[in-house]
């Protein structure tokens, strides 16, 4: 918007962009607050054009693969290569049967990207995005028709994901595989989410992981130079307290920085809230889709997170950067974790000789609330139970890791309200479990929200 003569000013909450996918720095590391994956920046892709449109020469990346590693229960590895080795993988682990299923993955997950990239507006809002998602429709189906005109991918747009599986069930493994990579991806697993959805989100690797320089944070940290090089201002520590309306039309965004209102004019607002926090900003003024929010996000996840920082000598050269280890069912609540390196190349981002590394599991929102607000040392007990669990999960891969670890910061949903901002400390969105689960960024004349 600054690009094209727009007066954009940003207001941050934070002393540092990114939220959740931002990057802080602890005791001489630079931690992944939260998100510690990066895909979309290959050529064409999401973030390639988010480049091309905002004038960002080129992001800085470093390519890597294989995207992760995934560490099933029975000590079965997979590695997750974004090239053609990974059939190879595929066949030794899974068996030939299994290639049915990542053929309709690929060429499903293929379309689907297609037309995302078109930009069609998902959930149309009005009758002109109705017809232009029509009309980009009809050219998604003009480009390959052979593939794209078949009667099962309409029934697919209602099924789960677990209905591709059936054929394959004898071996257990892929469903384990496919269930914890949709986790991370769709926020749930092959029985809830949706089959269109779930070919697109478990296309990750194969298109293609990069590591940034300094960590996540750096993405957003390059959008704000952007933004200034535009014209535009981005303000840190401001947290928003109101958005003031006249005639259901925004006037202005009010700020509580050191105990004191200020007041930004605006008539458009886009705000890059959950809708939890989105709601008290408007007082009474809320639109129907807000109206109709339960106290908290009732399928929504938290994350438990471990930020460690290790002596190197415990990570073996040229050692995968990211792993997903998986200990058992039901999966999240550190029975399934996300472990993340920073790259040896990056010398920013631990002290000399170190390694930051975060270990992420999924996590159900209401237990840790109720023990922070009724049982301080439960809260802290359960804390500590679950450090242990995922230290020891975290062990399959880097054996010597407790000896290794210099520090260990432990976060939970609590954490992330604290420092995030985000009600409740809810992250990783809506699980997909339809395609109509997402939210249209229209809330009102002059008011938007980033889709969830």
């Amino acid at each position: 918007m600054a690009k094209h003569g727009v007066d954009v000013t940003v207001l941050e909450a934070h002393i540092y962009p990114g939220g959740c996918a931002g990057t802080f720095y602890h005791q001489g590391y630079r931690f992944d607050a939260g998100a510690t994956l990066a895909g979309g920046f290959y050529t064409g892709g999401p973030m390639d054009l988010v480049a091309q449109a905002v004038g960002i020469n080129a992001w800085p990346v470093r390519a890597a693969n294989p995207a992760m590693v995934v560490h099933l229960p029975d000590g079965t590895a997979i590695t997750r290569w974004a090239d053609d080795r990974r059939w190879g993988e595929r066949h030794r682990v899974f068996g030939q049967q299994a290639e049915s299923f990542w053929h309709w993955q690929e060429q499903t997950a293929n379309a689907l990207w297609d037309l995302a990239l078109r930009h069609p507006a998902w959930p149309p809002q009005t009758l002109a995005e109705g017809l232009q998602l029509a009309r980009h429709g009809l050219s998604w189906l003009r480009a390959d028709w052979r593939h794209r005109l078949r009667p099962h991918l309409l029934a697919e747009m209602f099924q789960p994901l677990a209905a591709r599986l059936k054929p394959t069930h004898s071996n257990p493994n892929l469903k384990l595989l496919v269930d914890a990579q949709l986790l991370i991806a769709a926020q749930t697993t092959s029985a809830y989410a949706n089959a269109l959805y779930g070919a697109s989100a478990l296309d990750l690797p194969r298109r293609g992981v990069v590591h940034f320089a300094h960590g996540m944070g750096t993405i957003a940290e390059t959008l704000v130079q952007a933004v200034r090089q535009h014209g535009g201002q981005v303000h840190y520590r401001q947290a928003v307290s109101r958005i003031r309306l006249e005639h259901q039309r925004p006037v202005a965004v009010e700020t509580q920085r050191r105990q004191q209102t200020e007041s930004f004019p605006a008539d458009i607002v886009i705000a890059n809230l959950p809708p939890w926090n989105i709601a008290p900003l408007l007082g009474d003024a809320l639109p129907r889709s807000l109206q109709r929010l339960p106290h908290q996000p009732k399928d929504g996840w938290g994350a438990f997170m471990v930020y460690a920082g290790l002596n190197q000598t415990a990570v073996p050269e040229g050692f995968p950067l990211h792993h997903q280890v998986i200990v058992q069912e039901p999966l999240a609540e550190g029975n399934s974790l996300f472990l993340s390196l920073s790259p040896a190349w990056d010398d920013h981002r631990a002290p000399a000789g170190q390694r930051a590394m975060t270990l992420s599991t999924h996590t159900e929102l209401t237990p840790w609330w109720q023990l922070f607000e009724h049982d301080r040392a439960a809260y802290e007990a359960r804390k500590t139970m679950y450090v242990d669990r995922m230290l020891t999960a975290a062990e399959r891969v880097i054996p010597k890791l407790r000896d290794a670890a210099t520090l260990i910061l432990p976060g939970t949903p609590v954490t992330f309200r604290r420092f995030t901002r985000r009600a409740w400390g809810w992250v990783g969105g809506f699980p997909q479990t339809h395609l109509f689960r997402a939210w249209g960024p229209k809330l009102g004349p002059g008011a938007f929200v980033d889709s969830y």
